[in-house]
């Protein structure tokens, strides 16, 4: 059944699907009618109108939690995928203010702890359950509130009362514990996908790259001042580089695009620089791909493409002068790639779309920009002359 189809119903069959569900798939005495009931649930969720609901998602996931915990695997595998698909509904609507404004309590901590923790739990069964979870577990982790910035600045003005000042105060001090918790089960988070890359089969690491992916877009999180931000980096790197399954290197490639500045990536930027551009020189000389690899090797290229053009576009930004050595010895190289980039259907001739072309095309420009001025930081006029043209050639 489609979102569509759900709403051509009246209210009254629709609360009579919706108590149906949860019913079954918390008083069923047979265990395939609450897989069927938790099934159903992860689908229905995702509806645009259920998941506007607090009152519906907090029954979903007391009706999913239960079956989280079933003797039978297959019912957990289930439960797993619903409640994945739960978090997933949350953190959609926590993004949109419309949706976020009549979720109105499903933002209680609470229940994100009982995700959290159920999510958690999770990692430790199988990995058809465990991959799952850590999907879970990146919508999670998007939402967490793991900075005060938006409160430290309590400063009244004299017309303000002094009631005010003291609510005002104690609300501050509230969402920093508040932070100071999300922070803390944020680290428990990462020690899970850690533990789930090293023992989880290729499905379990692939959602871990994915989960990583929502991690990096947490807009309250200071990346750059988290002790796992390297470790979690040097992992992508490490399956980027190592894994033999190319889906897997797809989403790795794509999870480390994701950081918006140099900051965000810390310590790991100059090594992430370097390791990209040595997968890219050295794409066609790669050993690993096999017959069933072959159909995703393109994508592969087009993913390092972007996301060597995303960290590209901060280099100008970096102070590591180690770095800006190796783009300077890399020049030549570059030029090369670029000039590929804008002649080939590689870049943005063989895109109908032209909202992705012009995005691309901002890409381009914006990398070359930043080489540019690195170039001249470098007093490399002869190679900022050969840039300059590029770029006005894009």
């Amino acid at each position: 059944m489609t979102s569509s189809v759900f709403m051509c119903f009246t209210k009254e069959k629709q609360d009579f699907i919706l108590s149906s569900l949860v019913h079954a798939a918390v008083r069923d005495n047979v265990p395939s009618v609450r897989s069927s009931a938790c099934r159903a649930i992860g689908i229905i969720s995702c509806f645009p109108q259920v998941c506007q609901s607090a009152e519906v998602l907090e029954k979903f996931i007391h009706a999913v939690e239960i079956n989280t915990r079933d003797a039978l695997i297959s019912v957990r595998i289930t439960a797993s995928w619903a409640l994945a698909n739960i978090c997933d509904a949350i953190c959609h609507s926590e993004r949109i203010p419309p949706f976020r404004q009549q979720m109105g309590s499903i933002s209680n901590p609470q229940l994100i702890v009982l995700l959290s923790e159920c999510a958690l739990h999770l990692t430790k069964d199988g990995d058809k359950v465990k991959s799952n979870a850590v999907r879970a577990l990146g919508y999670i982790s998007r939402i967490l509130k793991c900075s005060t910035s938006k409160f430290q600045d309590t400063r009244m003005d004299h017309h303000n009362h002094m009631n005010e000042a003291f609510l005002n105060t104690k609300n501050a001090m509230a969402c920093q514990q508040h932070c100071l918790q999300d922070l803390n089960r944020l680290e428990r988070i990462v020690h899970a996908f850690i533990a789930s890359i090293t023992t989880g089969n290729v499905k379990v690491q692939w959602n871990v790259c994915h989960a990583l992916g929502n991690l990096f877009l947490n807009e309250t999180l200071r990346l750059q001042d988290m002790e796992w931000s390297p470790v979690l980096f040097g992992t992508l790197l490490q399956l980027l580089r190592d894994s033999s399954n190319f889906k897997i290197r797809i989403q790795a490639a794509a999870a480390l695009a994701v950081p918006v500045s140099v900051l965000d990536y810390g310590q790991s930027f100059s090594k992430i620089v370097q390791s990209v551009e040595h997968l890219l020189e050295n794409m066609d000389e790669d050993q690993i791909s096999g017959p069933s690899n072959f159909k995703y090797r393109v994508s592969l290229k087009k993913q390092l493409t972007l996301t060597m053009l995303h960290v590209l576009s901060f280099t100008s930004n970096s102070n590591d002068q180690q770095l800006k050595d190796f783009l300077v010895m890399k020049a030549l190289i570059l030029e090369d790639w670029f000039k590929g980039l804008c002649s080939s259907g590689e870049g943005m001739h063989d895109v109908q779309d032209k909202s992705i072309a012009d995005r691309k095309r901002v890409m381009i420009c914006s990398a070359l920009q930043s080489l540019i001025e690195l170039y001249r930081e470098k007093q490399q006029d002869a190679i900022v002359e050969k840039f300059e043209k590029l770029k006005n050639n894009v």
